[in-house]
């Protein structure tokens, strides 16, 4: 019994402090302990016998001693198990959970609607609010052959959210003066070839390999085919041409011929949004020793766009950009990016190779001809490191993205005494957050993109109709994989970082996820500006 009155480090949380000494209850147990303790010293002090009573008269006394001394117990033992519980961090947790309660409730029958609407094994998110992270999860499964459920720490493939990372590696090189942004790309990478469009030589930068306006195809090898595709995307409809009647019988049968051919238009439509993976680049299974021998694979192709004039988006672009970064680093490209990533505390952030034992690793899955779920096939992603070669976690990401809104807004503070610097300097990040002109994004339609990001700037046409907030994000696509990164900043910064990161990876390819994310944003930045209109 004295070892539960007694204060212990198994009742002391080491991170704020809390014990027993701060609970009411045992404060009195402690001192009406102490005050008997005092009480029979005074009375051997005395030298006076005690009054012998009878048995009988005894009784009552014992029984309420033994009475008294059980409920001790019980309260010690009681205490004992829920004082961790109780303690103040705990507590604060607690409270920060509960104030996003219903956003993630809201959040979760979301995510449970894509993953159920698009057939994926499993899923995993993580939302971040003014740089704390207040929702971690995974539904369905890593692994559907062992059962493995979805974690936190389930690591998956990022595919193209490599590009944001590699965007930022290069803008710490030019803010180190190692790289010039506008120099042709030969300067940094003389195995590159000098280019040409029709007849003419062009130049090729980092800023355009940066932005997908540097011509270079993606995984389609026709120019010709690109070419069509994107003026047929361009097109405006054109009402049809008035034909002289032929035939009473024909018109009849016309508008059938019209809306069969409508039918089979909007399936071309929809095959068409699977056909890149169909793309043999997808599959290869070669190794590559570094990013300089993956130039081989494009490196000798037609340029599709002259340089700076159109929008293509293009993993191989990257490639050649992760080769100007080793060669202006002076150390191999995945080097340099295992060291920022120290940096930026993302331990779990990792190349997508085959032979390491990389735990919590997920299986990744496809649907066969039937529609039914399989195992994908081996790859090797060392071709595209840069562009879509990196596992990570949900943690890790949210750790990048916050990194960079803590950059971003900082150029928005006139006073940044007792703040630590940005991961970038703040005039950096604005510009890789900023619109580039002649760009787009098909994952949303209203953005821009930027440097290695899709921005959405703020806009409102007309009154009392909608209104688009800031954000930036990029989505991925791999073999097995879909992902998505978004920061939704506040409008209003007090101490950076002030907004929302959302992330959502999962191992199942060609799932749509920027509108997901944006959702499951707008309802933690909704919640958040409830609980500070409160306080």
């Amino acid at each position: 019994m004295s070892r539960l009155l007694c204060l212990s480090r198994s009742l002391i949380c080491t991170q704020c402090k809390y014990s027993v000494q701060k609970s009411e209850p045992f404060v009195s147990l402690l001192t009406s302990r102490g005050k008997l303790r005092d009480q029979l010293k005074r009375l051997i002090s005395t030298g006076r016998r005690p009054v012998i009573t009878p048995y009988n008269s005894r009784h009552p006394v014992l029984w309420l001693f033994g009475i008294g001394t059980g409920f001790v117990l019980a309260l010690g033992l009681k205490y004992r198990d829920s004082a961790s519980e109780r303690c103040e961090c705990n507590v604060q947790k607690t409270l920060k959970v509960s104030k996003y309660t219903a956003a993630i409730e809201t959040s979760r029958d979301l995510l449970q609607r894509i993953k159920d609407e698009v057939g994926a094994p499993g899923m995993v998110i993580g939302v971040s609010v003014d740089g704390s992270h207040v929702w971690c999860e995974g539904v369905g499964y890593a692994d559907l052959e062992n059962r493995v459920s979805c974690g936190p720490d389930t690591v998956m493939r990022i595919a193209s959210i490599s590009k944001p990372l590699t965007a930022a590696a290069v803008a710490r090189l030019w803010e180190d003066g190692k790289i010039d942004l506008d120099a042709p790309v030969q300067k940094y990478v003389p195995d590159f070839p000098q280019k040409q469009f029709e007849g003419e030589d062009v130049t090729v930068t980092p800023r355009m390999l940066l932005s997908h306006l540097s011509g270079i195809r993606h995984y389609e090898k026709d120019a010709k085919k690109v070419r069509e595709d994107k003026e047929k995307a361009k097109r405006l409809l054109k009402p049809p041409e008035k034909k002289e009647e032929k035939s009473s019988n024909e018109n009849k049968e016309k508008p059938k011929a019209e809306d069969s051919s409508a039918k089979s238009k909007e399936a071309k439509g929809g095959q068409r949004r699977k056909k890149e993976f169909e793309q043999e680049e997808y599959y290869l299974k070669d190794n590559f020793e570094n990013v300089i021998q993956a130039l081989d694979l494009f490196k000798d192709d037609p340029l599709i766009f002259k340089p700076g004039s159109t929008f293509l988006y293009s993993t191989h672009a990257y490639t050649l950009l992760s080769a100007v970064v080793e060669r202006a680093a002076g150390q191999r490209f995945l080097d340099h990016m295992m060291k920022m990533f120290r940096e930026l505390g993302m331990l779990n952030t990792v190349p997508d190779e085959n032979d390491p034992i990389i735990y919590n690793r997920s299986r990744f899955y496809h649907f066969n001809k039937k529609g039914r779920v399989v195992n994908c096939p081996y790859v090797d992603n060392s071709y595209k490191w840069a562009g879509g070669g990196f596992l990570s976690t949900v943690g890790d990401l949210l750790l990048f993205g916050n990194a960079l809104l803590y950059s971003y807004q900082m150029a928005e503070l006139k006073n940044t005494d007792g703040l630590l610097p940005g991961f970038l300097r703040p005039h950096t990040a604005k510009a890789i957050w900023a619109p580039v002109d002649k760009t787009e994004a098909s994952w949303d339609k209203d953005g821009l993109y930027a440097q290695g990001w899709l921005v959405v700037e703020k806009q409102q046409k007309y009154g009392q109709c909608r209104s688009r907030r800031h954000y930036v994000s990029h989505t991925g696509g791999a073999v097995g994989a879909s992902s998505v990164l978004l920061v939704l900043p506040s409008e209003s910064v007090r101490t950076p970082p002030q907004g929302v990161v959302v992330t959502i990876i999962t191992n199942m390819q060609s799932v749509g996820l920027n509108t997901t994310a944006l959702k499951i944003a707008q309802e933690f930045d909704k919640a958040r500006d409830e609980e500070h209109a409160s306080t």
